[in-house]
């Protein structure tokens, strides 16, 4: 057996049971603490099962999750429920076998409680508005930093004396922590637009919880600013991207950088032109017509006399004067088409109408490729070539009015003019605040528990080191002065003077033990306390 053991259980038996006792509960105490600590601060991480629900969802949700043996935690604003990381699935599941949650924020489990039976076509339209407000809010609920939503909409009605129909339109609340509420709302209005039939994202009107406006009326995204500003940074952004592809194989990424203004010129042009060719005519249509008329007339004329007076009496007619006419017409009409060509041109795009650009060259890349030994002349000359490759690839047009500047400049060492978009430190840390105080926690827990109960084992457990041997009691008497002793020394000192008549008596009379040990104490104190503690663990140890 190696003598590290053989000393722990000689050590061990010299404790005694008493002691070994108190060993044993110390150990099984720090087990369990390391234990319990371990347990408590590594637990799973937890994650949103449902927010926004009601207190009697959250105590039926608790208890159905508790019967199934599921582990869960409510959020400290008690209307959310959490369940342990990869738990999600199985806890939705569960609780859609028990018709929970039954919150007003449901969303199509509402028709699972609808009866068929004396359902108005009133009712059937409400409950699909609610279920429809219901998943819209849940699908915004799982955007990322989004805590809560609540979800409006009124459809349209449709009337039999309405000639105007009515347009659809919502309202969404959100309350959210740690995300851009803006650029946020401006997704969730096109999200609720493409969930509801004839909606429009200019109809959607969202707030936060604390009744802020973020977005409302027509999406400033669709302006004619909004989309002449993108369009020129795009512009800008691919000109910039053929400079560094035509720089980067010669000088390499940082040894140089570009810039480029762009105006770009996004306006909607729409042009209608109609040409006539007078050489080129076709015979269309001929139409000819032709009339003849011939009219003959004659008139009969009664001669007035007395027999027109008589009754049943008849007049004879005389002739009176004819005419007669004859008129012959011929019309012809040719209708002629004029060839005509109609050109409607419309333009939606953008035109550059000029562009100015800068490019800056480290001057020691142009050494290193030159030599330190070249001229200036040599320098203006690649730095012409430079901006040569640089037009190339721009298209750079003169007349236009662009503009390019090429310059070798020093750099500064240590930047590279381009600052990485990186998450901030103190975004880092917030965003693992938790890990850390439960890692420091646990670690406070581990020395404090190896300070106060491993260490003072490991000390008991180990040999002790020889004591060194100190004076016995005796010894101390005897280097004590009697009464006797320092009478006699004084009579001694006197000249003349003989023995004491009373030495015998004196020599038999010895002070008491509590004033010698007092004495003792006066001459060494270290030494009487090393005395002291030594009878004591000879008197333990028998």
């Amino acid at each position: 057996m190696p003598e590290q053991i053989k000393t722990i259980i000689i050590n061990l038996q010299g404790f005694g049971p008493k002691r070994l006792a108190i060993l044993g509960g110390m150990a099984a105490l720090v087990i369990a603490i390391i234990g319990v600590a371990s347990v408590y601060l590594n637990r799973p991480a937890y994650e949103t099962l449902y927010v926004g629900l009601e207190r009697s969802d959250v105590s039926q949700i608790g208890m159905v999750l508790s019967e199934a043996g599921l582990d869960f935690d409510v959020g400290a604003d008690g209307t959310s429920v959490l369940v342990p990381a990869g738990k999600t699935a199985q806890a939705r599941m569960l609780l859609a076998e028990k018709g929970l949650p039954t919150s007003a924020n449901a969303g199509y489990e509402l028709f699972d409680n609808v009866g068929s039976l004396g359902l108005t076509s009133f009712m059937q339209q409400i409950t699909r508005v609610r279920a429809l407000e219901g998943e819209i809010a849940r699908t915004i609920q799982s955007l990322a930093g989004i805590k809560a939503a609540r979800v409006h909409i009124v459809m349209s009605e449709r009337a039999n004396f309405r000639r105007d129909e009515q347009q659809p339109s919502a309202s969404v609340v959100i309350r959210y922590a740690g995300i851009d509420g803006e650029k946020t709302a401006m997704s969730i209005r096109h999200l609720v637009a493409a969930a509801v039939p004839s909606l429009s994202a200019d109809k959607v009107t969202v707030l936060d919880a604390a009744g802020n406006l973020l977005a409302a009326g027509d999406d400033p995204s669709n302006t004619s600013a909004a989309r002449a500003l993108g369009v020129e940074q795009t512009v800008e952004a691919q000109i910039g991207d053929n400079i560094r592809r035509a720089l980067t194989a010669y000088l390499g990424p940082e040894n140089f950088r570009a810039s480029v203004k762009a105006d770009v010129n996004t306006d909607t042009r729409q042009i209608e032109e109609t040409i006539f060719d007078p050489e080129s005519r076709v015979e269309r249509s001929v139409q000819s017509v032709r009339a003849n008329e011939a009219n003959s007339q004659r008139q009969a004329s009664t001669p007035a006399t007395v027999e027109q007076n008589l009754p049943e009496a008849q007049a004879t007619a005389t002739d009176g004067p004819q005419s007669s006419s004859q008129n012959d017409r011929k019309e012809e009409i040719t209708n002629y088409e004029i060839n005509s060509k109609r050109i409607a041109t419309v333009s939606n795009g953008y035109s550059v109408t000029r562009m100015s650009i800068a490019v800056v060259v480290n001057k020691g890349r142009l050494a290193a490729v030159l030599g330190q030994d070249a001229t200036s002349e040599q320098v203006d000359q690649r730095i012409a070539e430079i901006r040569k490759m640089v037009a190339s690839a721009t298209g750079f047009d003169e007349k236009r009015g662009d503009v390019i500047e090429v310059s070798a400049v020093e750099f500064i060492d240590g930047l590279d003019g381009q600052a990485a978009a990186g998450p901030n430190i103190l975004e880092t840390v917030g965003q693992y605040t938790g890990s850390l105080i439960n890692a420091a926690a646990f670690i406070v827990v581990v020395f404090l528990v190896a300070f106060f109960g491993l260490r003072p084992m490991a000390a008991a457990l180990a040999p002790k080191p020889a004591e060194v041997a100190g004076p016995s009691f005796d010894d101390v008497q005897r280097s004590l002065p009697t009464p006797d002793a320092a009478e006699g020394a004084a009579q001694a000192a006197l000249p003349g003077a003989g023995p004491a008549p009373l030495d015998d008596l004196r020599r038999k009379l010895r002070p008491a033990p509590q004033d010698r040990l007092a004495r003792m104490v006066d001459i060494n104190e270290e030494r009487t306390a090393h005395i002291l503690r030594k009878w004591a663990a000879q008197e333990a140890a028998a």
